[in-house]
């Protein structure tokens, strides 16, 4: 039986404070990118795929009850304690009939950006109609770059105004297609390779710029066959259309983009190690790692390691006087969901750092890059926004904490969210969030596995004591 969603009512507001070192091991949840696919493929496939360390945020949960939608059987088996946020003693259990089959209802993403765009292109490759839709931040966040070679490829579809949910796709009858993203897009290439396992011919994807490979790596885990190629044109990857895809074991690793909450941290507070177990390592991931580093961060990898087709590792990180860096626009692909956090760490840095190749920000579950830079603003960090890039200098230059004292409108951004709350621990007055349910979403347990490691996140109980409450950042 799938669980159903009911998130628990939450404080209007959270706070994160200066408190004592952070020092612990803990895990991250499982990785959300990888969740979401072995749900889907497990749905597509023929027999049973089980599932550990799945993910269980809301959106990841969203993406079980639509796959329960289609036709698949999608039970939760509970074999002995779970850990905070992981399910790490949980088994899922997807019994797939070898495609998807017509919903008899409308399916609801919730606000997973990932499983919606995923989705439309697995049930684009069935012959089916379709509706979908999703929370007021998904609603407003464009489908057209999927959209767009799913039609070229055959499927029709009725969307509101801007190719926005929600929307009715009808699929079957697709032709292969050899096709180039405009923009690095993880979630394009995967929406084409899942459309062109169903469609008549060859598809091919061409990438400039290398985006996460989970879904080719979990694809031939799945027993498909596809040939990938690095040509002077780009990265190639090509299916025959028309292959089936058998039931797995998956076990998913940590979630990168998770673990990097508490490692920053820990880089910020003084006095802090933390490690964090069972990291996914994929290099098209580990960008925000290789430009901590570069800032000078005191960051080990230790217990390397392959857990179902992916390298892991355990990563210890301890504070660290860091210092400004630019990062290349060619690896933004790698550290696009970390910019946030990436940018805490530069307000707590030395010097002056710029970060490149940032436009994808912009259509996120908000407009993240303008949100980042409102709230360091808003906390006391010198910063610049540009179209595509943003310049972060740590206190004048100086580096140490920045002032904090805002209280962040996050737009329902669960990155905003979280990595304003790790700015308050080493900002020098406490910075509030809004919205901290929507946290639920990629990092459930995250109050209680940072409050496990020493840090003062929660909710807020109102003024601090000799402190001001510091400023509206104004952008609600």
């Amino acid at each position: 039986m799938v669980l159903a969603s009911e998130p628990s009512p939450s404080p209007a507001l959270w706070r994160g404070a200066r408190a004592g070192p952070l020092r612990g091991v803990v895990r991250a949840p499982g990785d959300k990118s990888i969740s979401h696919r072995a749900l889907i493929l497990g749905a597509m496939a023929r027999g049973v795929t089980q599932i550990e360390g799945l993910l269980e945020g809301e959106d990841v949960l969203a993406t079980a009850r639509a796959m329960a939608a289609f036709g698949a059987e999608v039970e939760r088996v509970e074999v002995g304690r779970v850990e905070v946020g992981r399910g790490e003693d949980a088994v899922w259990r997807v019994r797939g009939r070898g495609g998807l089959g017509e919903p008899d209802q409308i399916i609801d993403c919730g606000n997973a950006g990932t499983g919606v765009r995923l989705i439309l292109g697995a049930a684009a490759g069935f012959d089916l109609t379709a509706s979908f839709t999703g929370d007021a931040s998904l609603r407003g966040r464009p489908m057209a770059r999927v959209l767009r070679p799913l039609g070229l490829m055959g499927a029709t579809w009725l969307a509101r105004a801007g190719e926005r949910l929600p929307l009715t796709l009808r699929g079957g009858g697709l032709k292969g297609l050899d096709y180039a993203p405009p923009e690095p897009s993880a979630q394009v290439k995967s929406a084409v390779l899942l459309a062109g396992l169903s469609a008549a011919g060859e598809t091919e994807v061409i990438e400039r710029t290398p985006t996460r490979d989970h879904t080719e790596r979990m694809l031939r885990g799945f027993g498909a066959r596809l040939e990938i190629r690095e040509t002077p044109e780009g990265r190639r990857v090509r299916l025959l259309g028309g292959q089936g895809l058998t039931g797995r074991r998956v076990r998913v690793p940590g979630d990168p983009s998770s673990a990097a909450f508490p490692l920053v941290a820990a880089l910020i507070t003084p006095d802090s190690e933390v490690t964090v177990e069972g990291v996914l390592l994929n290099p098209l991931r580990t960008g925000l790692f290789t430009t901590l580093i570069e800032m000078g961060a005191d960051l080990v990898i230790a217990n390397s390691r392959e857990e179902g087709g992916e390298p892991v590792g355990d990563v210890t990180a301890r504070f660290s006087e860091l210092h400004g860096v630019e990062t290349p626009a060619e690896r933004a692909a790698a550290m696009i969901d970390e910019f946030p956090i990436l940018a805490i760490a530069a307000a707590c840095a030395r010097g002056v750092t710029r970060l490149n190749g940032l436009a994808e920000l912009r259509v996120k579950e908000s407009d993240r890059l303008a949100l980042i830079a409102q709230g360091l603003a808003a906390c006391g960090a010198g910063v610049e926004e540009g179209e595509e890039s943003l310049t972060v200098i740590g206190r004048n230059g100086a580096g140490g904490a920045p002032a904090g004292g805002a209280r962040i409108a996050t737009h329902g951004d669960h990155r905003i969210a979280m990595s304003f709350l790790v700015l308050g621990l080493a900002a020098q007055a406490p910075v509030r969030v809004d919205q901290p349910g929507m946290i639920a979403t990629s990092f459930p347990g995250f109050g209680e596995l940072m409050r496990d490691l020493g840090a003062e996140i929660g909710p807020d109980q109102g003024p601090d004591q000799g402190q001001d409450q510091g400023q509206d950042q104004g952008l609600g």
